[in-house]
């Protein structure tokens, strides 16, 4: 079990620490090294994305990663900059699944902006396509033409999925569902867009393959609307790029604290990149605030979905939910009678915990 370990900017490596302390405790043979990727690896090399790590990307098992960018950077030319690099490892490893828990402990309640027992609970996973859709999809541009007898400037882009795109995302999809509350919500806008009765189509015709997972499917602003509404009625949602996009972030506000939510991006045979959703904090870097959490939980889905190691998986996030019930909080996610901890002190809890 070979792990390419990348810390990063920022707090980066601070809460990768913590996250390898967690990794090392669980007893499990499990090879680690370190790489540079980001603003760090432009500042030792002149590029985000160098050889070195792009040779350790590509033989490790799974990798992990801490944040990357800052404002240190932002002047460089665009291909220097550091989201280039995280650009460059996702397109370099193919890794086209993204999986975005929206995890809501009972605890954090208060800290979501929707009523606590809306959200209180709240348990629901988002796989979104990451490399096709309207993002990529070409023909696409602005151009000069004529439109009611008059020269305008006019924007076009192509929204487009070949089937084995559609299907290799929704087998992720599936699988996932298998593991958790087997059932899936497709996402798509149908009534309108043909790219997306595609989707449908597809979508009923993989579930005959997977009878144990309950199928159904919802318009994009519906789904919008719902997960405002009664988020808890999800389990899995699967979609395209850009609606992904979209609903990933909406549903990732309904808990409150991004400082808590990990992040998987998969290929076809579940090698995967893991990082938080949060960036890079360059403000707080450095200074022992920044929450680890993420970080661990991240750890915690590349042994569930790379490794297959379910139970050490479960061990983590029991971990971070009996630290939550003891009252340890970093201060994004800190409220009146609880204790305020630092990032080594909060991996220190969880390592208690264990």
């Amino acid at each position: 079990m070979k792990i390419c370990v990348l810390p990063g900017d920022g707090i980066g490596p601070e809460i990768m620490a913590q996250a390898i302390r967690v990794l090392n405790a669980l007893g499990l043979k499990l090879e680690m090294e370190e790489a540079l990727l980001g603003g760090c690896a432009v500042d030792a090399t002149g590029t985000p994305y160098p050889e070195a790590t792009q040779k350790l990307a590509r033989e490790a098992d799974a990798l992990l990663l801490g944040a990357v960018g800052g404002p240190k950077w932002d002047s460089l030319p665009r291909e220097q900059r550091p989201e280039r690099g995280l650009l460059g490892i996702r397109k370099d490893l193919g890794l086209f699944a993204n999986l975005r828990p929206a995890i809501l402990y009972p605890e954090l309640a208060n800290a979501s902006s929707l009523k606590p027992e809306i959200v209180s609970g709240l348990d629901i996973l988002i796989v979104r396509e990451l490399t096709g859709d309207i993002y990529f999809g070409q023909p696409r541009g602005i151009e000069v033409r004529e439109v009611e007898g008059t020269q305008q400037r006019v924007g076009w882009n192509t929204m487009i999925y070949a089937e084995y795109e559609i299907r290799r995302i929704l087998k992720v999809a599936f699988e996932a569902a298998q593991k958790r509350g087997k059932k899936l919500c497709s996402v798509d806008k149908m009534n309108v867009l043909e790219c997306t009765q595609l989707w449908r189509d597809i979508a009923i015709e993989v579930s005959r393959d997977y009878p144990d997972v309950e199928l159904s499917h919802m318009l994009v602003d519906n789904a919008a609307m719902q997960l405002v509404r009664a988020p808890k009625q999800f389990d899995v949602m699967v979609t395209g790029n850009m609606f992904g996009d979209i609903l990933s972030d909406e549903a990732s506000m309904l808990t409150g604290s991004i400082g808590m939510l990990p992040s998987a991006s998969l290929d076809a045979n579940n090698k995967g990149m893991y990082e938080p959703s949060h960036g890079s904090a360059p403000d707080i870097a450095g200074k022992n605030l920044a929450n680890p959490l993420a970080t661990i939980l991240s750890a915690a889905m590349m042994l569930r979905y790379t490794f297959n190691q379910e139970q050490a998986a479960q061990r983590v996030e029991a971990a971070v939910r009996k630290v939550l019930a003891q009252g340890f909080r970093t201060g994004d996610i800190y409220e009146p009678g609880t204790t305020k901890v630092g990032t080594r002190e909060m991996g220190d809890a969880v390592l208690a915990a264990l």
